[in-house]
């Protein structure tokens, strides 16, 4: 026969009723350990605990900690005579990028090879932005799109796009003969510089291309009302064109204004009639 079931006692006076009471731990029976996290070893201080008189930090003061990043550095060359370090720096603008700038001197061998088209690779200008290193001048144009496409160096439509890295390639790796006849130098002014034939085919091919994008997208900038990645990479040409006084058609000199006017452009020419270092070779009398 089972055991008969205990009736509860009845509540006090000082208990309401239906409140429970607290069980009280079987006889012998050792009362629980504390949780791990209510104690801490002897001599240490709990991971989650503040010492004494300061408050803990604050979840947003934390993730600023956590998310802070590292200098953006952009390493150039030359303000007056390097091309490359010139579209480097404008892309960096155009991104909208909080960058400081480390100057290589052009007395560097490798930066002089360079300057002077004797180097087999560029690696200046350089991008140093969020623990990662980025030397070549697309590559550069590329990263700074993946972290700020709403700055619109390459056009949001799927065509234009395409136009725009094809003609920025172009420009990467095409037109030798105008390198190597008419140098950058945003000081010289050569006015009715003879140009020879093997540089005139590649004005024509670069006028053909400002043309054709003009026309095609409206201005003032090559793909429109804003500047691309593009633009960036034919500024300095609109600097060499001024510089050997090279004639233009209207449409081409409208844009080559239009580049020279650009701010970050004007900020970097007036850096580069400044700077105090010459290249023989570069500054020949032509």
């Amino acid at each position: 026969m089972p055991a008969p079931k205990r009736r509860a006692a009845p509540p006090t006076a000082s208990e309401p009723a239906g409140a429970e009471r607290p069980s009280k731990a079987p006889t012998g029976r050792k009362p629980a350990s504390k949780a791990p996290s209510e104690k801490a070893s002897a001599g240490k201080t709990p991971e989650s605990a503040s010492p004494a008189g300061t408050s803990a930090p604050s979840s947003l003061e934390s993730t600023k900690r956590s998310t802070r990043r590292p200098k953006t550095l952009l390493t150039i060359s030359s303000k007056n005579y390097s091309s490359w370090s010139l579209r480097g720096f404008l892309l960096c603008r155009m991104a909208g990028l909080d960058f400081a700038e480390a100057r290589v001197s052009a007395d560097d061998p490798s930066i002089r090879a360079e300057l002077l088209l004797q180097s087999s690779s560029f690696l200046v200008p350089r991008l140093d932005h969020d623990g990662l290193r980025i030397w070549d001048t697309l590559g550069i144009g590329e990263y700074l799109h993946e972290i700020a496409p709403e700055a619109g160096l390459l056009p949001k439509d799927r065509a234009a796009r395409a136009h725009c890295r094809s003609i920025s390639g172009e420009m990467h790796s095409g037109f030798a003969n105008l390198r190597s006849a008419l140098p950058m130098n945003i000081k010289a002014h050569h006015p009715g510089f003879k140009v020879w034939t093997g540089a005139q085919a590649d004005i024509a091919r670069i006028v053909a291309i400002w043309n054709e994008c003009l026309k095609a997208y409206g201005g003032p900038y090559l793909f429109g009302a804003a500047p691309t990645m593009a633009d960036a990479m034919y500024a300095p040409v609109c600097s060499r064109f001024t510089t050997y006084d090279v004639p233009l058609d209207p449409l081409s000199a409208g844009y080559c204004a239009t580049m020279l006017a650009f701010p970050a452009m004007q900020e970097w020419s007036a850096a580069a009639r400044e700077e105090p270092d010459e290249m023989e070779e570069l500054d020949v009398e032509f």
